[in-house]
C-alpha cells in the first residue's frame, strides 16, 4: 500500500506539457506593413551647430533619450515642446538608456530664433515590410518575421512602445544575385490596420489579429522530428497581394540550433519564383514553410554569396515566443 501511495503521489506532481498555443494554425504568406513606435527617442546621428558637434558632448550614436526633465518623451514634438518651456543656460536635464543602463546627464540646446538646435539626428519610428507567418485562430495571436527588428542606425534592437501591422502591396521586385541581396517593393495600405505589435524579439514580431481571419485551411504544426530533408514549400507574395506557393529543397536541419532563427537551411528550386527574385530577397523574411501538409517553419536568412539559400525558423520556437 505504501508503495502505491508513492507511485500515485509522484504521478501527480510530475509536470505535464501543456501548450499554450493551438495545434493547427492558419499559415501566413501575406505581405505586411509594419510601423513600430519605439520606447524614447533614439540617437542615430549628429550635425554641427556654430561649427560644432554639441550633442557628440554627452550623448552617443544608439542612446535613447527617455526623459527630458523628469518628463518621458516619446515624440519628438514632445521633446521640442518641453525643451522650449524649460531651457536654462544653453543645457536641458536629460535621461538616456544606454548598454541597458539608466544615465542621468545633459543636452546641449542652441536657441536660434526661436529654433531649437541639439545638435542630434533622432529617430522615433521605424516603417517596414515583411511577411507574415501564421495565425493562432483560438488566440489570435500572430507572428511574423522570425527575427527581430533593428535600427539601421544603431544596429540595436527596436523596443516596442506601440505599433500595428497593415495591409499591404507588392509593386515590384529588386532581384537577389550572389553577393547583393534585392529586396521586395511594397506600398503600405495605412488605412488597413489587420493588428496590434506587441513584441519585437529575435524570433519574430508577434501580436493581437484584430481584423477577421482569412479563410484558409488551418494546417498542423510540425514536430522537429517529422521535418525532412527534400521538397516543402514556401507561401509568399511578390506581385500585388495575392499570396502563391512555391517549391524549396530543405537541405539541412540542425537541432543544436532549434531556438534560433537558423534551425532549417533550404534551396529554392522554383523556376518562377528564381525568374522573378534572382532567390530570396529582402521583406520574403516569415514566409511560411510547408511540408507534408503541415507547417515546419519560416524564412529568416538569406546565404549571401548563394543567394538561392536561406534560413529558417522551427515553427514551435516561434510559437513559443508569441505565446510568453
Amino acid at each position: 500500500m505504501k508503495k502505491f501511495m508513492i507511485s500515485l503521489l509522484l504521478a501527480l506532481i510530475m509536470p505535464l506539457e501543456l501548450l499554450a498555443y493551438s495545434q493547427y494554425i492558419i499559415p501566413g504568406g501575406e505581405n505586411i506593413g509594419i510601423t513600430i513606435s519605439s520606447k524614447g527617442l533614439t540617437v542615430v546621428g549628429f550635425y554641427k551647430v556654430d561649427d560644432k558637434y554639441i550633442g557628440k558632448e554627452t550623448l552617443k550614436i544608439g542612446d535613447i533619450i527617455t526623459k527630458i526633465e523628469g518628463k518621458e518623451v516619446t515624440s519628438i514634438d514632445e521633446m521640442t515642446k518641453i525643451i522650449s518651456s524649460n531651457l536654462k543656460d544653453n543645457k536641458i536635464n536629460i535621461t538616456i538608456k544606454r548598454n541597458e543602463k539608466t544615465i542621468e546627464t545633459y543636452l546641449n540646446v542652441i536657441n536660434k530664433n526661436n529654433i531649437y538646435k541639439t545638435g542630434l539626428y533622432i529617430k522615433e519610428k521605424i516603417n517596414g515590410v515583411g511577411t507574415l507567418t501564421y495565425i493562432d485562430p483560438v488566440t489570435k495571436i500572430y507572428g511574423a518575421l522570425g527575427h527581430e527588428i533593428t535600427m539601421n542606425e544603431t544596429n540595436s534592437i527596436v523596443e516596442v512602445r506601440s505599433g500595428n501591422i497593415y495591409e499591404s502591396y507588392v509593386n515590384s521586385i529588386d532581384r537577389s544575385a550572389n553577393g547583393t541581396v534585392g529586396s521586395k517593393n511594397a506600398t503600405i495600405d495605412f488605412k488597413s490596420t489587420l493588428g496590434t505589435i506587441n513584441e519585437n524579439t529575435k524570433k519574430g514580431i508577434f501580436g493581437n489579429y484584430e481584423v477577421n481571419i482569412p479563410d484558409t485551411e488551418p494546417l498542423k504544426v510540425a514536430t522537429f522530428d517529422e521535418i525532412n530533408l527534400g521538397k516543402a514549400y514556401i507561401y509568399t507574395t511578390i506581385n500585388g497581394e495575392n499570396k502563391e506557393k512555391y517549391e524549396i529543397e530543405i537541405i539541412k536541419k540542425e537541432e543544436k540550433s532549434i531556438d534560433t532563427s537558423k534551425a532549417i537551411s533550404f534551396k529554392i528550386i522554383d523556376e518562377k519564383l528564381l525568374e522573378e527574385t534572382g532567390g530570396v530577397v529582402q521583406g520574403m523574411s516569415g514566409s511560411p514553410i510547408i511540408q507534408n501538409n503541415k507547417i515546419i517553419g519560416a524564412v529568416t536568412h538569406v546565404v549571401v554569396d548563394d543567394v538561392t539559400k536561406g534560413y529558417a525558423i522551427f515553427i514551435r520556437t516561434m510559437l513559443e515566443e508569441g505565446e510568453n
